[in-house]
């Protein structure tokens, strides 16, 4: 493959899963990463339907599906993906949230989402680690989780296909060409951008912003979590715009260790842990699993969300580049909605009809930017 119809650069769950979906319909695809990680290796894979809009809902509910359907393969070829449909209980601490809840519900049902409200005694005997005297949940029985990276290896492994995947630091795009630090020159028939926070190092002009996030992840223990949990307020957090902030978030591992989430910090690329921050997750969290007390934190860690102004990701041919698409700026949803986002590049590169409307996530909404 001298000439491949597709260079992908990232090979992230966004770019692995646009590659996965252009070897499907028959295109040639080269994969250019340095394997430096990113946030797919950061994140906590939780795949959750999302609704703050019906753009989110959209491109979350059908990417939900693809995960689905991918899900027994995954699980014979490589079932280090970990792929499980535990479903999601977002939390209602009290009787506002316990309304917040009901409206949740309502959306999602609205759109053949699977979901139930329940009572705080129903929460109780569910997830008995929770502190007493919440008021309740909603419980959303599609949700899952993955582990991303296998996930992202499955599907640059596992393609209709071979996808060609090179270890190599791309630093420039020229027209249909991508320049790499190693010298090396690589041409293809249209390139196709996925590379998180980084993508800026490529356009200057695209408007992402980093949001740092803290993890922790803890030992084992005798206490059982059979959902993954969120507090309601986590959407009051996940949208803020400045200053910094934390929500409960967790996650049971197969292993029997508790995967902690979540904080924001903007404007900063530093990758160190803040054990100011990382004290206030973990502070919250116990507010909500008092047993997380028992535990130890054996690993923590950073990543950078690459975030829009609106909040929805960029997928589209770049307004000002005619051989240049983009697929950037997932937020904490990249994982989640990295099926859908493939299939809207595909049909925007091949010209055909897309699956859903692509208007919400086109670059050509910043035109502003771009013109500057």
């Amino acid at each position: 493959m001298h000439n491949p119809d597709v260079i992908v650069i990232g090979a992230g769950i966004v770019g692995a899963a646009c590659a996965h979906a252009l070897a499907h319909v028959g295109q040639s695809v080269l994969v250019l990463d340095a394997r430096l990680g990113g946030a797919t290796h950061a994140g906590m894979g939780h795949l959750v339907v999302m609704d703050d809009n019906p753009a989110e809902l959209a491109l979350s509910q059908a990417s939900l599906a693809q995960w689905h359907a991918w899900a027994p393969r995954m699980a014979a070829e490589a079932p280090h993906t970990a792929f499980h449909a535990c479903g999601t209980l977002w939390v209602a601490a009290d009787a506002e949230e316990m309304q917040e809840a009901e409206h949740k519900r309502q959306r999602l049902q609205a759109h053949g989402i699977a979901c139930e409200l329940l009572g705080a005694a129903q929460l109780a005997a569910l997830e008995p680690v929770l502190r007493p005297g919440l008021h309740g949940a909603l419980r959303v029985c599609g949700d899952g989780m993955v582990y991303a990276p296998s996930a992202a290896e499955w599907l640059l492994g596992h393609a209709a296909r071979p996808i060609r995947v090179e270890a190599r630091r791309a630093c420039r795009i020229d027209g249909r060409r991508v320049h790499c630090e190693d010298g090396s020159v690589h041409e293809g028939g249209a390139v196709l951008l996925a590379a998180g926070i980084h993508a800026t190092q490529f356009c200057p002009e695209l408007p992402l912003r980093p949001k740092k996030g803290h993890l922790a992840i803890t030992d084992r223990g005798s206490a059982t979590v059979h959902h993954q949990l969120v507090e309601l307020g986590y959407v009051k957090n996940a949208h803020q715009t400045e200053g910094t902030s934390v929500a409960f978030n967790l996650q049971p591992r197969p292993t029997g260790q508790w995967l902690l989430g979540s904080s924001r910090q903007f404007d900063t690329l530093d990758p160190a842990v803040d054990n100011a921050v990382l004290a206030r997750m973990l502070r919250r969290a116990m507010e909500y699993v008092p047993a997380l007390a028992d535990r130890n934190a054996i690993r923590t860690w950073t990543g950078f969300r690459a975030a829009t102004p609106d909040g929805l990701p960029i997928i589209g041919r770049h307004p000002e580049h005619a051989h240049l698409w983009l697929a950037v700026g997932h937020e904490g949803l990249g994982v989640t909605t990295a099926p859908a986002t493939a299939d809207l590049v595909v049909a925007s590169l091949l010209g055909t009809a897309p699956p859903t409307d692509p208007a919400p996530y086109a670059p050509t909404r910043f035109a502003q930017e771009y013109a500057a």
